[in-house]
């Protein structure tokens, strides 16, 4: 280590000795250098705190935060320019010190570009994930946004290096191409994941579903939605099982949210009296039935009101329908059940008639299934005996013989 840094102070000491370089020249250097850390502070203490209360007057807090993610790569900006500035202007250095010079200064300028950018970034996508969730609370701990964060952070290191690896000599051409092949593999390799994490962006932005959803697929897969990643969606369904959905088909199918766009869910219920009934009486009696389902049962909504109406005149009813509103899809169910349960019971006590198919059996004259009697057996058809001719074909001929063939 010693022998190190005593060769390093050697190569040092002879490239001073053979500049010429004045002391002048290194105090203006020293000048430059302390300006620009002094403006760096100034502009980082005073000028930066006067844009953030200038900020302050616009509505919401997006420009603060950029301004603070930018303060410091900022800094580092004007730091490095009064260091460049010192290195070039005032010192008279050779070709290759100066290139070494440049070179440096062009790598650390990408490097805190690259920074100013991942901060202005990941404070706009910060500051809009904390607005959908303050707007929407459901979409709480949605995973696009910090997804994003992490691609552009990645996508922004990337470019960085390549950059810098150029300024510094290097041939990236057989990387940018090699990185080119294996991005197309992995994107063949991945395009079913890949699909599944577009289309989960596309369900979490459009809002169809949120978590807690009560949701019906064109397939008949019902239930409510657990969670939404960046894989799939799941669903709970009525038998407490769990159903996993890719994202890829999720988004294609044909999708009733009856959560949406609240939570109330209307209720129809159709029902048939007998034509012989006083359809008044059948009227008031509905009504009766589904303003008491309302104002006692708690999955009913109060203010919605009751509706009845006569549908149709059936093939032996009288067709009409009930129709009230419940909370949500859970209390749909039951506001249906209590209302068949008292219009049953109270269609029965005002002796009101519900027809049901009747089958009609006929059966031969003179029988019925009270006689008790088996039916006659059923006349035997008498078979016709068929004549037998001689032939004259000779016993030779196929088919032949004395009594010939049978005709």
């Amino acid at each position: 280590m010693s022998g190190l840094i005593t060769n390093w102070w050697s190569g040092i000491a002879a490239w001073a000795a053979g500049t010429t370089i004045t002391w002048t020249d290194l105090v203006i250097a020293a000048i430059i250098i302390a300006g620009s850390a002094l403006f760096a502070v100034l502009f980082s203490r005073l000028l930066s705190r006067l844009m953030l209360r200038v900020a302050h007057f616009s509505a919401g807090d997006l420009d603060d935060r950029v301004i603070s993610a930018a303060r410091g790569p900022m800094t580092g900006f004007i730091i490095l320019i009064g260091v460049y500035v010192a290195a070039t202007v005032p010192l008279t250095l050779s070709g290759p010190v100066q290139d070494v010079i440049n070179k440096a200064a062009a790598v650390l300028a990408v490097l805190i570009g690259a920074f100013l950018i991942t901060g202005i970034a990941g404070a706009v996508l910060r500051w809009l994930e904390e607005y959908l969730e303050s707007s929407d609370p459901e979409n709480a701990g949605n995973w696009a946004l910090p997804l994003a964060r992490r691609g552009v952070l990645i996508v922004v290191v990337a470019m960085s290096a390549l950059v810098s690896l150029d300024i510094l000599g290097i041939n990236i051409s057989p990387l940018i191409a090699g990185l080119g092949l294996g991005g197309l593999a992995v994107a063949l390799a991945l395009q079913p994941t890949l699909g599944n994490l577009f289309a989960g962006t596309y369900v979490i932005t459009e809002g169809v579903v949120s978590a807690g959803d009560y949701i019906e697929m064109e397939n008949s897969i019902a239930g409510y939605v657990v969670d939404v990643n960046w894989r799939s969606t799941r669903l709970r369904t009525w038998t407490n099982n769990l159903v996993v959905i890719p994202n890829s088909r999720f988004a294609e199918t044909i999708i009733t949210n009856y959560s949406k766009p609240d939570e109330h869910v209307n209720v129809f219920l159709t029902c048939r009296v007998a034509y012989e009934s006083d359809l008044q009486k059948v009227e008031s009696v509905s009504m009766e039935v589904m303003q008491e389902v309302e104002r006692d049962h708690p999955g009913a909504v109060k203010d919605y009101g009751v509706y009845f109406g006569y549908d149709a005149f059936g093939e032996s009813n009288v067709d009409f329908w009930l129709f009230m509103q419940a909370a949500d899809r859970l209390a749909s169910f039951e506001v249906r059940s209590e209302l068949i349960k008292q219009m049953h019971a109270r269609l029965a006590d005002e002796n009101i008639t519900i027809n049901y198919p009747v089958r009609s059996l006929h059966f031969p004259d003179g029988w019925t299934p009270q006689d008790g009697q088996p039916l006659a057996p059923p006349v035997a058809r008498r078979q016709t005996p068929v004549a037998r001719t001689r032939s004259p074909m000779s016993a030779d001929v196929p088919g032949g013989g004395v009594d010939g063939p049978d005709v």
